[in-house]
């Protein structure tokens, strides 16, 4: 049994799913963050239980041959990095062994993997950030949470976000500094400004600036607006989001736009997407349509066929097929997000898509018995996976074919095994790094009714 506090020697064998380098003493388990597969180290022993332990690193003796010198002052410390200090390589090779891993141990699966599909860019990629704001030593600053906390580590030029995203925010904190405008303390509860939030159009090159704030409004609104837009034309949407409550979640429910549209634009597979402060829009939005792609070539689409969405979302995923198809139907329980899909579909003069805003679970079986038989499923369910009665509900209307697109490989596993019980065969899939240099990895799985 090892004990705490005392330092053991070993080798990193393999990454953990929660990103945490795993050794073995005596063929007993060590989690220890920020190692690389084949460092030798001395690590000190944090906790100790049942059936494994949490290390830290005490001293690197030899470093992995795939170990970088990470080029973030606040990697070891910022939530959101959890790979900076390995090759991309690698990464990728940790990240296809996460999605293969959690398809055997958990799901039973066996199946045919094809390589991960690595992206084209690791740095810069992301179309969107949240900053928190916090007070620290009489400054105002701004960054990301320390993982597992509300603690703000302050974080100007983050190596994931467009450069242009930290000069907007240095701009809008320099602008609260100079006006005496607090920032909103979550102990005190008292301040006006929570976070910046940025949203970037990739292909139009359209920035939305959103404010979320304690009130409707900010003092020298017009002074921040005509200063904010002639250093940054880019900006064409200006937000203020109202969040008064007294909790963790960044976003409330009401905004009101103080300058230009209250949207912008992006192109993505061919298509127009509108986007509002409340619409989800994958972050890298290059590498969704490389995704999109996968989950169009496992569909095999035909003229006469019916596809349908569920957690559609916007709509991004139906209507980058529907002029391929005879009919899209998408379903999604967010109220916004349905009238982002159907304002996208007439945006793109696309005719022959339905969307129905209802839980999954409960339009599924709605559809079912209305004898809705769609030719082809796709799922893009949140982290937590399908609802069982979706499932249900989809092998009853028995598709050819499921195309599911996950977040999160061990409910992917959980979900496909369920599949499998129920008549369907997981056949190939696809791990896809849509998030370098954070431990999230996406896949794309074809389930085919036996």
């Amino acid at each position: 049994m090892l004990k705490k506090n005392e330092i053991y020697t070993g080798t990193i064998i393999d990454i953990s799913s929660d990103s945490n380098g795993v050794c073995k003493i005596e063929g007993f388990p060590v989690f220890i963050p920020l190692t690389v597969p084949g460092d030798v180290i001395d690590f000190k022993v944090v906790k100790v239980l049942k059936n494994y332990a949490f290390g830290i690193i005490d001293k690197i003796i030899t470093p992995s041959p795939d170990r970088i010198d990470d080029d973030c002052a606040v990697y070891k410390t910022c939530g959101g990095c959890s790979f900076r200090n390995m090759t991309y390589e690698r990464e990728l090779q940790v990240k296809d062994n996460i999605v293969k891993n959690a398809f055997k141990r958990l799901g039973g699966i066996d199946t045919e993997f094809e390589e991960i599909l690595g992206s084209e860019k690791t740095d810069a990629y992301r179309n969107k950030a949240q900053y928190p704001l916090a007070t620290q030593n009489g400054e105002i600053i701004y960054g990301f949470y320390a993982k597992r906390s509300h603690r703000v580590i302050g974080c100007g030029a983050c190596n994931l976000q467009p450069p242009i995203f930290s000069q907007i925010a240095d701009s809008v904190v320099e602008f609260l500094k100079e006006h005496n405008i607090k920032v909103y303390d979550e102990q005190t509860q008292k301040g006006l400004v929570r976070h910046i939030y940025l949203r970037y159009g990739e292909k139009t090159g359209q920035i939305m600036l959103c404010l979320v704030c304690t009130k409707s409004t900010i003092p020298f609104c017009d002074e921040f607006v005509a200063q904010i837009t002639q250093k940054f034309p880019q900006i064409t949407s200006i937000v203020i989001h109202v969040n008064s409550k007294n909790t963790n979640v960044i976003m409330g429910e009401k905004c009101k736009t103080i300058y230009g549209e209250d949207v912008i634009f992006d192109i993505l597979c061919k298509n127009k997407i509108e986007i509002s402060p409340l619409s989800f829009y994958q972050v890298n939005a290059s590498q969704a349509q490389r995704l999109y792609w996968i989950a169009r070539e496992y569909a095999s689409l035909e003229k006469d066929m019916t596809i349908l969405d569920f957690y559609c979302g916007a709509g991004t995923i139906g209507l980058s097929m529907a002029r391929d198809v005879k009919s899209v139907i998408g379903v999604e329980i967010v109220a916004p997000a349905i009238e982002n899909a159907k304002k996208n579909a007439k945006l793109n003069l696309i005719d022959n898509a339905e969307f129905i805003c209802a839980d999954a679970s409960v339009a599924s079986k709605q559809l079912a018995e209305k004898g809705i038989t769609p030719d082809v499923v796709f799922v893009d369910p949140p982290r937590k996976g399908c609802d069982e009665v979706v499932i249900d509900s989809i092998v009853k209307m028995a598709p050819n074919k499921v195309v599911m697109i996950s977040c999160n490989p061990a409910t992917a596993a959980r979900d496909c095994k369920l599949f499998e019980e129920k008549g369907y065969k997981v056949v190939k899939a696809r791990a896809v790094d849509m998030f370098p240099r954070t431990s999230h990895v996406e896949c794309c799985v074809l389930l085919c009714r036996e």
